[in-house]
């Protein structure tokens, strides 16, 4: 009788031990599920993580910045949204991005690669640049002659190139490098007429920027290909650095550039 008294508690105790193991796997996978929808709604709803690839719009961001971009900044479209799925046309609660933000739109060829430039063109402006100098609706934009500015050339080889701080005419300011003194390729243009609800994108680094200027690559940003504006840059690794070799980290870490506004 003992025997099978201690048998039956034996079954007993085995028995919840496992529903207690099922429980506690379910919670875990139930806590999971929650953490991947909280972090769906942040990217989708307030913010996107985004690093920099390449030299574009030095010497406002770098390679190997990593930055926040805000999605609700500019109110919502179908590209606000992982794989841009085309649930609805449009954007709701939409927000016209300012001139001078610099704002994270998918390519208008493409509609699903990231570019990101600064805002210089409004619906119904007329942009050109004359010898470097960039005109808005036929006024040139204020800009100084600064300290030169240290990047690299084409091989990787340390060289100063002209600096200047430019200023939009809604007194916006910021730096600009002009990596061939003026006289890049896309220095000189024709006047560019801004399609309603769209924008005319430009890098900082004017003569090493593949945006606006050039309509067969990129041509002007449509205002529902907008994915936000960026805000504020979270880490900051030297572009020789790996993200992956947290050992050189101390060393290649842009220290001052954490949690910097962008502007």
């Amino acid at each position: 009788m003992d025997r099978i008294q201690v048998t039956e508690n034996a079954k007993k105790y085995v028995g919840d031990s496992a529903k207690k193991e099922e429980g506690g796997l379910w919670e875990t996978i139930k806590v999971i599920i929650q953490a991947l929808l909280i972090a769906v709604v942040v990217r989708t709803v307030l913010f996107q993580p985004f690093n920099i690839p390449s030299g574009s719009l030095i010497p406002t961001l770098l390679i190997g910045d990593y930055l926040f971009v805000s999605k609700y900044t500019y109110g919502y479209s179908k590209h606000s949204m992982p794989f841009s799925p085309p649930l609805f046309s449009g954007r709701i609660f939409g927000s016209e991005p300012k001139r001078g933000d610099i704002a994270v739109f998918k390519l208008p060829k493409d509609n699903s690669t990231d570019y990101i430039k600064r805002v210089i063109g409004l619906p119904g402006d007329r942009i050109q640049v004359i010898g470097g100098v960039l005109h808005i609706n036929g006024t040139p934009v204020q800009r100084e002659r600064v300290q030169d500015y240290t990047t690299t050339d084409l091989y990787g080889r340390p060289v100063a190139v002209p600096q200047y701080r430019e200023t939009l005419p809604n007194g916006v300011s910021y730096y600009v490098i002009e990596r061939d003194n003026n006289r890049g390729y896309w220095d000189n243009t024709d006047v560019y007429t801004v399609q309603p609800d769209h924008y005319f994108m430009m890098g900082d680094n004017r003569d090493n920027s593949t945006d606006s200027r050039d309509e067969a690559s990129v041509g002007q940003v449509p205002y529902e290909n907008l994915v936000g504006r960026a805000e504020i840059i979270f880490f900051s690794i030297d572009e020789s650095a790996s993200l992956w070799r947290p050992w050189e980290w101390p060393q290649s870490i842009r220290w001052g550039r954490l949690f910097e506004g962008i502007r």
